[in-house]
């Protein structure tokens, strides 16, 4: 996967039809699942759960730090930012393997960085800036009607629910009979996360670029 841009890069870039955003979900499509995998993943994914429970408790920790950080001085600290990026990039690792895509077999691995061969990744390019005045509204009412749309395609703040979540079911009763994951199914399916990644980055304060109001299907972002 190619680096991702700064957000002050990306701010330079010239805007096309489709203006680069700051958050990268990317995928790898796999024609070759199995029939059958799916329907034990949610035992498989446990001691991810059981991780993942207590980072996010530390991401919400390092949110309410970041909020104050923000306010205060207009920049999010680099740590903190990597972590919450990381617990973002791992649950969504987790969720691609699992019932909010079963976009792959292979169990996601135990880390907050980004690993480059695996099939799903989620990165957010860093804000050198962040508005103060922004970060006291942005997380609760300017998000409010992105996240509307949000609960509707995965169930808020999540990656498997919703109709994405039903998307998956789909896929799964498809693997099962077909062996085969309709591919316009999972474009449709990685599309919707994408939109989501979208509305987590700016809720959870690590971007100020409002996300759009549009559906950017299949593995890759759109470059313009």
């Amino acid at each position: 996967m190619s680096a991702i841009p700064t957000a002050t890069a990306l701010g330079k870039q010239p805007i096309g039809r489709h203006p680069v955003s700051p958050v990268r979900l990317e995928t790898e499509y796999d024609a070759t699942l199995s029939r059958w995998l799916w329907l034990v993943k949610w035992l498989l994914v446990i001691p991810h759960y059981v991780v993942l429970a207590f980072l996010w408790v530390g991401f919400l920790l390092v949110t309410v730090v970041a909020f104050f950080a923000v306010l205060i001085t207009g920049r999010y600290p680099r740590a903190l930012f990597d972590y919450n990026v990381g617990v973002l990039r791992w649950t969504w690792r987790v969720e691609y393997y699992a019932y909010a895509s079963l976009g792959t077999d292979r169990y996601p691995p135990f880390a907050l960085r980004d690993v480059a061969d695996y099939p799903a990744h989620l990165d957010i390019a860093y804000p050198e800036h962040l508005s103060r005045g922004l970060v006291l509204v942005k997380g609760w009412l300017l998000v409010l009607p992105q996240l509307l749309i949000a609960v509707l395609l995965s169930g808020g703040y999540r990656f498997n629910a919703g109709l994405a979540g039903l998307l998956a079911f789909y896929a799964g009763v498809s693997l099962l009979f077909t062996g085969r994951y309709p591919r316009g199914m999972y474009d449709l399916n990685i599309g919707l996360h994408r939109w989501v990644a979208r509305v987590m980055a700016y809720g959870l304060l690590l971007t100020d670029v409002y996300p759009p109001y549009r559906l950017d299907q299949g593995e890759r972002e759109p470059l313009g």
